[in-house]
């Protein structure tokens, strides 16, 4: 197999750092566990030979892959034997190397996996594994447009500036994540774990009001220079209010590139009272800092993260500090920990190991964006076009990805009204809520209508963006 990567350009550090911290909170992305594309055939090392018994399924989903007779070339990159489909991360970001390489590894593997059984209908399904780098993406998508069918399972952080390039050649998406608003609610983009702009998922508030009710009014959020941040906190605080939380407003904002030092900041929040913080950075040395030093003016406070802080990074921190161990980490995906009680995160597991993958959240989103595609597919059968790929995927309405994550509307492009909090003490993740092991708590309160200023974009009346659409965008039949 060929390796060949997209080259970075130079830019601004503080413009690269923007955006790789705006992937990290739009997909709540977590570490657990040259030429452009890289071709995969589906016959990677280490894949199992042949199909077995278990393959008919992944978790509780039955296979959506198998042979058949399907024939025609239907649509661009579509064969009477082959479909070719794009997918990829920004692995060859210099400054954070090997970044969202988990999304590739994981498309990689399910494309195996869906080969060893008979591709879609039989057609052999063959992957380009683009390489964003960062700030390619745009190349990227305009070397795909060119080639193939569909992009499933990717990731650039940048997805903004592809956007315009994706819609404009019709290349109908199911990404893993995506980060600009743009791309969140753009036409012909389908999401195994939707991230919508203008509804959230407020099950962690709810959570926090159930786990700490002496707290609802001592909470605070930590501010940041960060534009992405600074958009999110208005979301964040709509969704802590909806909770019954007063929020405190102690007047703290961070810079991003760090401070010389975060005790004036800690003795600020001490002298407001706080006893919770709520952060949306990722667990990354500034903010280990910030935290030792909340500790150090003698704080104690509840801290209550995104699935950023369900990582690697976070646990070998506080496997000798312990300054995290009142940490709290809201999820719509089962736990990497709950392997052996959700057998689609150990198919996840073991066929991304057979290949020598990395494990991760993201890994895992990808793997729900590739079944989702390929059960639309499927349904296609010999008629597999773009435009009957946006009429399946707007039917699918419950969505688990076999059991990866909590049940999302893909077709309605609607978040989950579900999620469990994990809590870390030294190196340790352990489920707390609800206290059931995999189970999640679901209510239909949890799913909150955001105000239009914090969208970023605007929608039109089927909460498409508006930006880039054209009249030959392709929209699902009635």
């Amino acid at each position: 197999m060929e390796t060949a990567i997209v080259k970075p350009k130079k830019i601004a550090t503080v413009v690269s750092a923007l955006a790789l911290s705006a992937a990290l909170l739009s997909a709540c992305a977590t570490d657990r566990g040259g030429d452009a594309g890289v071709p995969s055939s589906g016959s990677g090392s280490g894949a199992a030979a042949s199909a077995t018994a278990s393959d008919a399924k992944f978790g509780t989903l039955d296979s959506p892959c198998g042979k058949g007779d399907a024939k025609g070339a239907t649509d661009q990159g579509v064969s009477d034997t082959e479909i070719k489909i794009g997918y990829g991360d920004d692995r060859g970001y210099a400054q954070s190397p090997g970044l969202n390489k988990e999304m590739s590894d994981a498309v990689s593997a399910m494309i195996d996996w869906c080969n060893q059984q008979g591709g879609i209908n039989g057609r052999k399904v063959v992957g380009t594994d683009y390489d964003a780098a960062l700030t390619q993406a745009n190349t990227v998508m305009q070397e795909a447009c060119g080639s193939q069918f569909m992009m499933v399972g990717h990731g650039f952080a940048m997805d903004q500036t592809a956007e315009q390039t994706r819609v404009a050649c019709n290349m109908a998406a199911v990404p893993g994540f995506t980060v600009s608003p743009d791309a969140a609610n753009g036409p012909m983009t389908y999401q195994g774990v939707p991230f919508p702009v203008d509804f959230g998922n407020a099950a962690a508030w709810f959570q926090m009001a159930q786990m700490h009710p002496d707290l609802k009014n001592d909470f605070d959020l930590v501010g940041s220079t960060m534009p992405t941040i600074i958009s999110s906190l208005a979301k964040t605080r709509s969704m802590a209010e909806a909770a019954g939380f007063k929020l405190k407003d102690c007047g703290v904002t961070l810079n991003y590139q760090g401070e010389p030092t975060y005790v004036p900041f800690a003795e600020k929040y001490k002298q407001c009272g706080v006893k919770g913080l709520w952060t949306s950075r990722s667990p990354v040395p500034n903010e280990f800092n910030f935290f030792k030093a909340v500790e150090q003016v003698g704080i104690d406070p509840i801290i209550l993260g995104e699935a950023t802080w369900y990582g690697n990074s976070a646990q070998q921190f506080n496997k000798d500090s312990g300054v995290l161990d009142t940490l709290n980490a809201d999820m719509t995906f089962q736990m990497l920990e709950n392997a052996d009680k959700v057998p689609a995160v150990k198919k996840y597991q073991e066929l991304v190991a057979a290949k020598g993958g990395k494990t991760a959240l993201l890994g895992m989103q990808s793997t729900s964006s590739f079944l989702l595609w390929a059960t639309a597919a499927k349904e296609c059968g010999s008629d597999l076009t773009r435009q009957c790929m946006i009429d399946e995927l707007s039917k699918i309405h419950e969505w688990d990805g076999g059991g990866l994550h909590a049940v999302t509307d893909p077709g309605k492009n609607m978040p989950a009204k579900c999620g469990l909090m994990v809590s870390l003490q030294g190196d340790k993740y352990t489920q707390v809520f609800p206290s059931q092991a995999a189970e999640f708590d679901c209510n239909d309160k949890y799913l909150i209508k955001t105000d239009p200023s914090t969208w970023g974009t605007t929608l039109g009346p089927d909460r498409i963006s508006t930006k880039y659409t054209n009249p030959n965008v392709i929209k699902p039949k009635a």
